[in-house]
């Protein structure tokens, strides 16, 4: 970090985790130079710049890379892999830590609900075993079809379930009311719940990396848009809604700042780098 100007306290370097889809990329996946440039403002000011995201590590490395980060770390598919950035590494990172759970359980009691839903597991780097094809687009990697049983032939990071009848609200009462209570779940915005092992979130990945960096609690911010951030919102010092978020979202939030579509996370990561 470069020195602070003469007369002025050198200001502790910030831990600030950033989700991806619906606040550092728009909902057609494209990044507005100005979120470029604001995230590699706060890098340059000696920040940890966290990416912080459902989607899986394979998913993830495109948008570090369209960011210029290529040091420092990433907690991906919602807490369960933690991995370190480092370009002189072949594959550009390296695993750090991996929680993975016995899906075979969940996915029993699920399949009786949902028994048309597509479902998928994710193998680190290489991308998911699924029980029938996603569309094209939704999910990252090597895609192998095989047989539902085989989905919980070993342990994994994640489940995906995809069932676009289903509102958020109804994944929700669902996994309450048959018991999901040894996992951890996150719904998406529509047709989507992930399920993890039994507490992790983001929240818990970055709250390992920040007992590692040494940063104090309040000098953790973090910016998101989904039911998967709330956590992670309430986790940070700082957290922040965009603008489109729902209720949910907001509450959890300690302001809103503008939508995606208004570059909302902008001004916040201004507002770091001006502090």
């Amino acid at each position: 970090m470069s020195a602070a100007p003469a007369g002025s306290a050198a200001v502790a370097p910030r831990l600030v985790a950033l989700d991806i889809d619906g606040t550092l990329l728009g909902y057609d996946g494209g990044l507005s130079p100005a979120v470029r440039d604001a995230v590699a403002q706060v890098q340059a000011a000696g920040h940890h710049v966290v990416l912080s995201s459902g989607r899986s590590l394979i998913a993830m490395t495109p948008v570090a890379e369209l960011l210029g980060i290529t040091t420092g770390w990433m907690v991906c598919s919602n807490g369960a892999v933690t991995v370190r950035l480092d370009a002189s590494l072949p594959h550009g990172w390296e695993l750090d830590e991996v929680r993975t759970f016995d899906p075979g359980p969940a996915l029993r009691l699920l399949r009786e609900e949902l028994p048309d839903a597509r479902y998928a597991v994710e193998d680190i780097g290489i991308g998911f075993r699924m029980n029938a094809l996603f569309p094209d687009g939704e999910l990252d990697g090597v895609h192998e079809v095989v047989d539902f049983e085989q989905l919980w032939a070993r342990e994994v990071t994640r489940v995906v379930i995809r069932s676009p009848e289903r509102t958020p609200e109804e994944f929700s009462e669902m996994a309450a009311r048959i018991g999901l209570g040894d996992v951890t779940y996150a719904v998406g915005w529509t047709a989507w719940m992930d399920v993890a092992p039994k507490g992790v979130t983001k929240a818990s990945g970055l709250e390992r990396l920040r007992e590692r960096l040494g940063v104090d609690p309040e000098d953790t911010v973090a910016v998101g848009d989904g039911r998967n951030d709330v956590d992670m919102l309430r986790w940070a010092g700082r957290g922040v809604a965009m603008g489109h978020a729902d209720d949910v979202v907001r509450g959890a939030a300690d302001e809103v700042t503008g939508t995606v579509d208004e570059d909302g996370v902008v001004p916040v990561l201004l507002s770091i780098t001006a502090a």
